[in-house]
């Protein structure tokens, strides 16, 4: 490809960058109807494009007032076999295949229309609703896609039960899985995605299943009332004789079975992959995962994982997530890695020459941020005379450093920033909370608190050197054209 300015060049590679970085929603909207599976209620939704950083949102359509329900960690009631949301006393049930789906398929907003108390149980996976999403296609919309950098593990376990979870740091998103219920009847299973991108054919066709011994008690307490071998497998847990299976047949008011399968699974048809039982499992965490409010990036590894374990690890990393917002800390990234803007692109943004240019490049940048880099080297002339046997960065050149790179993301908002120049009106509220020496490498972060007008632009700037704040202020400036 070739660019007729440099002006092309830069303009190109912020298009790329927001293509990967972007929110989505659908292009239009579906409807389904069908059974809920625990309910056994009749139910009907209509999934409908979300404005940017809206979220899932459902709304019981057949409630007076139309009542809103947000897909959060908050939200969650405690109920048996599915994940239940509630708000204001209002609640939905089984929402966790449609949320897995629209995870799954990288929708992050959406709202989602219920006439009835229960999501429908369709096909016992989340197939029908990454079909539909499919189907009807996406649009990016005008905000950066959020994501969760985990910085440290996040462990939870049962041990008395065999249940671990474990997040750890990572660059991407990976999901392990091992179900295993001491049984020889359902041996042990691992299911594993590296990322989404096969979703659709890997992950969403995966049923639901239950062991044949836990359905009475299920029936008991009025769940399952929509539950039948068209939408889930019933694994037997030990050897059964036919009256024992059909007599629970019976009780679900289903059609007896004539003999007992060689591989002891009850399913109206084949089982989709060897492993189904734990890919399922691993839908269910996707679907529940989407409950903690952003996409994340982490290596995440659980054992015998279920609904009510898979919100007690949510709700851990939703504490971690407010933790480290509290803490400010310094964002992750592989200083080695290539940048998405190197310093000859940088000069056609910035005017900025040797030796007064304190950017070398740039990690990140959306609309509403940026993060650029800086090592500090023993040749920078400063050190000369700053201090002669002791040498510290001046604290001044860490605020025009960190004001370089807050440029870039004010004319970040201009089409053509090679005719606009950025000059800082105001700098507050700034602490120097560490010396800055040859050999660090700083990290500069700079955020909008709130829309740029009238060409002025407020935002807030952190400096790091590792995961430590050197230094922070707020800056204010204008963009005025050469």
């Amino acid at each position: 490809m070739f660019f007729k300015s440099k002006a092309d060049l830069y303009i190109c590679t912020k298009i790329d960058i927001y293509q990967m970085l972007k929110q989505r929603t659908l292009k239009a909207e579906f409807s389904l109807e069908g059974e809920g599976v625990h309910t056994g209620h009749k139910s009907a939704i209509t999934v409908k494009p979300g404005e940017p950083d809206s979220g899932y949102v459902f709304y019981r359509t057949d409630l007076p007032g139309r009542p809103a329900i947000s897909a959060r960690i908050e939200n969650i009631k405690e109920s048996p076999r599915c994940t239940t949301l509630e708000e204001n006393g209002v609640g939905v049930h089984t929402v966790e295949h449609l949320l897995s789906a629209l995870m799954g398929m990288g929708v992050d907003n959406a709202v989602i229309e219920v006439h009835g108390p229960e999501i429908p149980i369709l096909t016992g996976n989340a197939l029908v609703f990454a079909e539909r999403i499919e189907k009807v296609g996406y649009v990016e919309q005008d905000r950066p896609r959020q994501y969760y950098v985990l910085k440290e593990p996040v462990t939870y376990s049962v041990p008395e039960k065999g249940i671990e979870y474990t997040a750890v740091p990572y660059d991407g998103f990976q999901l392990n899985v091992l179900v295993d219920y001491g049984t020889d009847f359902l041996p042990s299973q691992f299911a594993e995605t590296t990322d989404l991108k096969d979703y659709l054919t890997e992950i969403a066709p995966s049923r639901t299943f239950v062991f044949l011994n836990e359905i009475v008690p299920l029936l008991d307490k009025g769940l399952l009332k929509g539950g039948d071998l068209k939408n889930a497998m019933v694994v037997m847990d030990r050897d059964y004789s036919i009256e024992e299976i059909n007599s629970v047949a019976d009780k679900l008011n289903k059609p007896r079975i004539n003999k007992i399968p060689r591989n002891y699974i009850l399913s109206d048809e084949p089982l989709h992959f060897n492993n189904e039982p734990a890919r399922h499992k691993m839908l269910d965490l996707i679907g529940d995962l989407t409950l903690i409010g952003c996409n994340i990036k982490a290596k995440i590894i659980a054992k015998k994982p279920g609904h009510r374990h898979n919100f007690e690890f949510g709700r851990l990393i939703r504490q971690q997530m407010k933790k480290d917002k509290s803490k400010n800390i310094a964002p992750m990234f592989n200083i080695n890695a290539k940048s998405l803007l190197d310093i000859n692109q940088i000069k056609h943004i910035l005017p900025h020459r040797y030796p007064f240019l304190f950017v070398d490049k740039v990690l990140e940048l959306t609309e509403t941020h940026v993060v650029g880099l800086k090592n500090v080297t023993g040749n920078e002339d400063f050190f000369n005379g700053h201090f002669p046997g002791e040498p510290v960065m001046p604290g001044v050149l860490i605020v025009e450093a960190m004001a370089q790179v807050g440029g870039i993301l004010v004319l970040n908002s201009v089409p053509d920033p090679e005719n606009y120049s950025t000059y800082f009106l105001r700098i507050d509220k700034v602490r120097f909370k560490k010396k800055v020496f040859p050999g660090d490498t700083l990290i500069f972060k700079c955020e909008l608190t709130q829309p740029v007008r009238r060409g002025i632009a407020i935002m807030s700037g952190h400096a790091y050197v590792g995961d430590t704040v050197v230094t922070e202020g707020e800056l204010m400036a204008q963009i005025t054209k050469k």
